[in-house]
């Protein structure tokens, strides 16, 4: 019986480690994070759609923005990355500690140029990505979205 509890003891504090690289570090064993919306709730219908930003822990979590006027896929990347680093800012972290990000084209022959607007604006060292190209567009007529995630102090 000692060997088991040594064991579930070795596994308590693993995860409790495996936690702290996921963001959780400041939930004390046991204590479930708490979800904070803190960004605006989308209410175009009677009940709302989805929040605009939620804290979990120590990570943010920004909603997929767009750009919803005319114009080339350059002027759209750079707005919505501009959007996002106002997302990230207001809500205490910043582009360099975004962890992952979404990007959403309307057509992937757009991916070079929408590249050469994104390529440095999360610093040196950027995040993991996955860029995809939709079927049917990008809500709004938009012609990329990007979410993500990134770290909090």
């Amino acid at each position: 019986m000692e060997k088991v509890n040594k064991r579930r003891s070795a596994l308590k504090k693993l995860g409790i480690g495996i936690a702290g690289i996921f963001g959780f570090s400041s939930i004390k064993a046991g204590e479930k994070p708490k979800k904070k919306i803190v960004g605006e709730i989308v209410k175009s219908q009677q009940h709302p759609l989805f929040s605009g930003a939620v804290k979990h822990g120590n990570t943010l979590y920004i909603a997929g923005k767009g750009a919803h006027f005319d114009g080339d896929i350059k002027a759209h990347t750079d707005h919505v990355l501009k959007e996002i680093q106002k997302a990230l800012e207001k809500n205490g972290s910043s582009m360099e500690k975004v962890l992952k990000v979404n990007v959403y084209l309307a057509d992937l022959a757009d991916y070079k140029a929408m590249n050469e607007v994104y390529r440095g604006r999360f610093g040196p060292n950027p995040p993991v990505r996955t860029t995809v190209a939709t079927y049917g567009g990008v809500p709004g007529n938009s012609l990329v979205e990007i979410d993500c995630i990134a770290a909090l102090d």
